[in-house]
């Protein structure tokens, strides 16, 4: 089945076709962050005014015209309100057009599933870690099969906090990876560090190495940020190996990029003999490609929508999807 995915729930607009598990391509553009951050109305505009740029290369990658496609997805949520507005418009636009069944797809279930699939895990442990989000998921068969949450951070997610400490620190632009570049060659600084058995929380944490930049080398609050954050993931996520008894640990999301946070995940992890994967870094980031991958399945297994019953949803749970092709 050749299924087109459109994924719009932030600063990137990526499209992506996947044909029977396959990625026949992956374009995107994103919205260039800068020191101020995100503007939700202007990545929006910015979507809209490239979607069709986007799509003609994504078609022209694959090799196909949309009048082979078979099947569209695209983000339902979580995400910014106006962003995932564009994406849902475009694949309702063409879903019309061209007499299409539709799959409104979950974010997270996106970045989690096209990671799964890579690696061939049946049932991992998952750590979902994003902007807007930070989560440890496992499958659970009750009252329907669906990704389970046994912990997730109490306020911000991961990838906010590191944006967020970015601006404040004025690096250009303003997100994770320019934090891992400052905190090359820093030295410990101790800050706040909070775990409640599987949950954390990060605004102390953020609160607090804000503090610290008036009075310590910028590259050792960013170096002492990064350890303390990547910590706590790893202790929540290594009583959440230890409960569930799992094999298998898959890091997804855009955090996944991080170099600092594989390492030590994976020292944790070798301490149990656990198999540990992490997606190839343009699957971590957000794409298309993971979308269709999803909309695929859905559509395979009869989880398809109509149009006019397609929306958006800024809360969209992942513990709320039923999975139905596992």
């Amino acid at each position: 089945m050749r299924v087109l995915g459109i994924e719009s729930s932030a600063h990137t607009l990526g499209i992506g076709i996947v044909e029977n598990g396959r990625v026949l391509s992956n374009e995107k553009m994103m919205y260039q962050i800068g020191t101020a951050g995100l503007i939700p109305a202007k990545a929006a505009d910015l979507h809209a005014e490239n979607v069709h740029a986007v799509l003609r290369e994504a078609l022209s990658k694959a090799g196909l015209t949309l009048g082979e496609i078979e099947g569209i997805g695209y983000t339902m949520g979580p995400g910014i309100g106006p962003c995932l507005r564009v994406g849902e418009l475009a694949a309702k636009t063409l879903a019309e057009r061209y007499g299409l069944p539709m799959a409104p797809v979950n974010h997270a279930l996106g970045h989690i599933e096209v990671a799964r699939f890579a690696a061939g895990f049946r049932d991992p442990l998952v750590l979902y870690v994003s902007g807007g989000n930070s989560q440890i998921l496992a499958i659970e068969g009750k009252p329907f099969r669906h990704y389970r949450v046994l912990g997730e951070t109490f306020d911000i997610g991961i990838g906010n906090m590191l944006d967020s400490f970015a601006r404040e620190a004025k690096l250009n632009p303003a997100w994770g990876s320019s934090v891992a570049k400052l905190a090359e060659g820093g030295s410990y600084i101790e800050l706040p560090y909070t775990v409640k058995g599987m949950d954390f929380t990060f605004t102390g944490l953020l609160t607090a190495a804000g503090d610290k930049l008036a009075v310590h080398r910028h590259k050792d609050v960013a170096f002492s940020l990064q350890e303390t954050s990547f910590a706590m993931l790893c202790e929540a996520t290594e009583r959440a190996l230890l409960l569930t008894r799992k094999k298998e640990l898959l890091l997804s999301g855009g955090v996944a990029q991080s170099k600092r946070l594989n390492e030590m995940l994976r020292l944790m992890a070798a301490q149990h003999r656990t198999r540990v994967y992490t997606a190839e870094n343009q699957y971590n980031a957000d794409n298309g490609a993971m979308i269709a991958l999803v909309a695929e399945k859905m559509l395979e297994n009869g989880m398809d929508a109509r149009p006019e019953k397609c929306t958006t949803n800024q809360k969209y749970r992942i513990d709320s999807v039923r999975i139905g092709w596992r």
